[in-house]
């Protein structure tokens, strides 16, 4: 593997794990969390699939930026749809669709080179690459 160098650590802290609280090392973020309804929880609170789908989406952008070349953004959407799921008894996992959105691009085909090219660079891509799903289509 190699070495990174370094040039920004984030860094949050959560007490209480998914009906906690998380918070920033500078305080910009700082909330509590909650299981989804959908999974047994209270709801009512963000929960980590929700902000790994902003992290993620963000990120895509991010990197769609890096390979747009010529090709304009203005009005481009990406949508990061985090599923958590079991693949069978106490084996959980999540994977991720991602929707890219560039009305600008000639065409879907043209859309759809672009994001894979955003994919590949794309750092949490790069992190998430052959240990979860992630579907990346270009849409309308």
């Amino acid at each position: 593997m190699k070495k990174l160098n370094v040039d920004y650590t984030a860094v949050a802290i959560n007490t209480g794990g998914r009906k906690g609280h998380v918070k920033s090392d500078d305080g910009l973020l700082d909330f509590d969390v909650a299981m989804p309804k959908e999974i047994g929880g209270k709801g009512g609170k963000t929960n980590p699939e929700q902000l790994l789908a902003a992290a993620y989406s963000t990120c895509f952008g991010g990197a769609l930026a890096s390979v747009a070349g010529k090709v304009s953004l203005r009005d481009s959407e990406i949508t990061a749809k985090v599923h958590l799921g079991s693949f069978g008894p106490e084996d959980y996992g999540i994977a991720v669709d991602i929707f890219v959105k560039i009305p600008q691009a000639e065409s879907l085909v043209a859309a759809q080179k672009l994001a894979d090219a955003a994919h590949e660079i794309c750092l949490i891509s790069k992190a998430t690459r052959n240990n979860i799903e992630v579907n990346i289509k270009a849409v309308k």
